[in-house]
């Protein structure tokens, strides 16, 4: 069986889907792995040292032409015309906010397996959840914005010029990549305070030496399965009013609450923006085109409000740390393969609950529970498909669709 790698064609992509390390990983099962000339350029890997893993670097066209095609984004227009049936396709597919593509894929008559969709309650899927890896870099990458853009020092520094204070860090969201902001800016030398309406994460915020910070505004939010609930709108008013008293008391503030084809909760509210100390900065890691958890934020850009708060819609992250988030991509999708890959073929019916969450087009049709489902509001319940979360990043890396909570 032939699996290929093909180069990311979206703007400002420079991930890729198999980095040398995981070529030479495939191959010792008898795979035979192809990689597009120049895929991983962008994370530092020369098509000579894919070559030296035992890959063959070919063309595009022959890429797209393997019995399995792994890419990290999702495929342009071009690709999926080169797409032919009984093909299968594996990536970062988007399909809760890209039915249009989840279509063209169906009518390509390919099997086609989003990595955001794995389903994460299973223990065996865990090193194959590309969400939560690629939410650890967008945590990560989230403190150290708001370091680089913060004019004063995060430590506290006691020198003979003067005493500079520990700057004030609040994280909105205690998932996977609001705790690796947590750590990250405790690193730093900050003091950190977190919030989420999932009482019982306050153990993991404090265990990265965040303060858990309790609202007595809303009571606890905490859905089935470990998500958050969708708050009221008397609830969500609520929140958005207490919260912009402690935002407006920290130096930086992190956001990292995402809903998958939704507009993200707003958390920071034009008001709370206002009572900012001029020179603070929000990070919000929930911009999108849809919207962010600030208020005014735009995705990939840094916006300074009238009284000089900067507002980083900070979209991409993983990218921007592009071989670290290879690395790691890499695994995920290549422990997906190594689970269903049975005598040299993909065996996707050999896990019922993994096919159910992972695959989302087969056979010319669109089989994914999430996708084929009437009732929007059954979908958003089921914990299993994915659609109740909030993720950056993806995914991102929760039924909350307006409250910080399980962010990943």
């Amino acid at each position: 069986m032939k699996i290929s790698v093909v180069k990311e064609t979206a703007p400002g992509e420079r991930r890729v889907a198999l980095v040398p390390e995981a070529v030479a990983k495939l191959r010792a099962v008898g795979l035979d792995v192809l990689v597009e000339s120049g895929a991983g350029d962008g994370a530092w890997h020369t098509d000579d040292s894919y070559t030296a893993a035992g890959a063959s670097v070919v063309s595009r066209a022959d890429a797209l032409a393997a019995d399995v095609v792994l890419m990290v984004g999702k495929p342009d227009a071009a690709a999926v015309a080169a797409l032919r049936p009984g093909q299968t396709v594996i990536g970062l597919l988007a399909p809760l906010t890209d039915p249009d593509l989840t279509a063209a894929l169906a009518a390509a008559g390919v099997t086609a397996l989003s990595m955001d969709m794995i389903p994460r309650t299973l223990p065996r899927a865990q090193p194959m959840d590309a969400l939560s890896s690629q939410a650890n870099i967008a945590g990560y990458k989230a403190a150290l914005l708001g370091a680089t853009h913060f004019g004063r020092f995060f430590p506290l520094l006691i020198t003979a010029a003067g005493t500079a204070r520990p700057a004030k860090v609040l994280v909105l969201g205690t998932g996977v990549a609001g705790l690796q902001a947590i750590g990250t800016a405790r690193r730093l030398g900050a003091l950190v305070s977190a919030y989420d309406v999932r009482p019982e994460t306050r153990t993991e915020a404090e265990s990265v030496g965040a303060t858990f910070i309790e609202l007595t505004s809303v009571d606890s939010a905490a859905g089935e399965g470990g998500y958050a609930r969708a708050l009221t709108d008397d609830e969500r008013m609520a929140q958005q009013q207490e919260l912009a008293g402690h935002i407006a008391r920290h130096d930086v503030v992190i956001t990292t609450a995402q809903v998958p084809g939704r507009r993200p909760p707003l958390l920071v509210t034009q008001d709370a923006l206002k009572a900012m100390a001029p020179g603070s900065v929000v990070v919000d890691m929930g911009a999108s085109a849809l919207g962010g958890n600030a208020a005014g934020s735009v995705p990939g850009e840094t916006i300074l409000t009238e009284n000089g708060v900067a507002v980083i819609g900070a979209s991409g992250l993983p990218s921007s740390m592009a071989a670290a988030a290879s690395a790691m991509y890499a695994r995920n999708i290549s422990a997906l393969l190594l689970y269903l890959i049975d005598d040299g073929a993909l065996a996707l019916d050999r896990d019922a609950e993994l096919r159910a969450g992972v695959i989302i087009t087969t056979g010319g049709a669109i089989v994914h529970p999430a996708l084929t489902a009437a009732d929007d509001q059954a979908v958003q319940a089921d914990p299993a498909t994915g659609t109740s979360r909030l993720h950056p990043d993806q995914p991102d890396e929760g039924a909350a669709r307006a409250v910080p909570g399980s962010a990943r």
